[in-house]
């Protein structure tokens, strides 16, 4: 007999099937044809926003590797969703290594050095980014995919910084073993946007609008596991207290201080290791996210709201 695929494992596939069959009914089946007959379909959509977060830990577990179990699989369906997401899979999933290896010493989103700027210089380019302009940049990549290698490399040395993994995202992307990848997912983000929006005709407005809302939620959940925690500790990050049916509708993201200890494991292992380790919340999820409005922190300036303080 062969082997049976655990319920944990098994139910992957059923999410990433859903993810898909929603990607396609929102680009294609939505606009062509309920849209045309009753403009009150357009409030699946909401639907689609709200469900941003586990749409994304799908992409996040095909970057660990953890999504399938055959690595090959476990790309596809890993640029398959991170087209529909809008951005290349390469440069998702290198963007997200270099934030595991980076956390805390190039990549520190919030804090800014006294010495070379200050809170009214800095805080214009924070917000932008908070606020919907983490999927806005990662979006914009997408015309680089046009460019030769070289060209690329040059691009990632112009907006290399020491407070940025920029510089080296696009270096790793030039490189020949992601740039065939990335200009392919990049040319059908590039055809598969414009003509949903083609489809939508009058009611572009509505996939705009959830876009817009996608962009929200992933800029402003992005760095909140990470505003006003200790500098120079990469595997530093919170877990934050979320009601058990979110924390499973979130497939676990909120305890991203267990993933970045133990980044692989499955989404569907992290409550348990959290329990069996005594794991602690460090803040609600709600308190996390809004303490990053009261901006930029500088350095060595210690945050009183975190659990740890902002300190070289």
């Amino acid at each position: 007999m062969g082997s049976r695929v655990s319920p944990a494992r098994a139910i992957n596939g059923w999410l990433v099937g859903s993810a898909f069959a929603f990607g396609v009914f929102q680009m294609v089946v939505l606009p062509l044809t309920l849209l045309p007959h009753d403009a009150r379909w357009g409030w699946v959509l909401v639907a689609g926003v709200l469900g941003t977060t586990p749409f994304w830990s799908l992409i996040h577990e095909a970057i660990h590797g953890t999504l399938l179990t055959d690595r090959r699989r476990n790309d596809l369906c890993g640029r398959g969703l991170a087209v529909l997401y809008g951005s290349p899979f390469a440069m998702l999933k290198t963007g997200h290594l270099l934030h595991h290896r980076f956390s805390r010493t190039r990549e520190r989103a919030e804090v800014y050095d006294p010495a070379t700027s200050s809170w009214i210089r800095f805080a214009p380019g924070y917000y932008l980014r908070l606020f919907g302009g983490l999927y806005v940049l990662e979006v914009a990549a997408v015309p680089l995919a046009i460019l030769p290698a070289r060209a690329i490399r040059l691009f990632g040395r112009r907006v290399d910084a020491p407070d940025s993994v920029a510089g080296l995202l696009f270096e790793r992307i030039a490189q020949a073993r992601l740039i065939g990848q990335f200009r392919t997912d990049a040319a059908a983000i590039a055809i598969l946007f414009p003509a949903a929006f083609i489809a939508y005709g009058r009611h572009g407005w509505m996939l705009l609008a959830a876009l817009g809302g996608r962009a929200m939620i992933v800029s402003l959940s992005d760095n909140a596991y990470h505003y006003g925690t200790d500098l120079d500790a990469p595997l530093e990050a919170l877990n934050l207290r979320l009601p058990r049916t979110l924390e499973r509708f979130a497939l676990s993201f909120n305890l991203h201080g267990v993933h970045h200890r133990h980044p692989g494991l499955r989404w569907y292992e992290l409550r348990e290791k959290f329990d069996r380790s005594g794991g602690k919340y460090d803040l609600g999820w709600g308190p996390a996210a809004a303490r990053q409005l009261r901006g930029p922190i500088k350095l060595d300036q210690p945050d009183s709201t975190a659990p740890q303080s902002v300190r070289r």
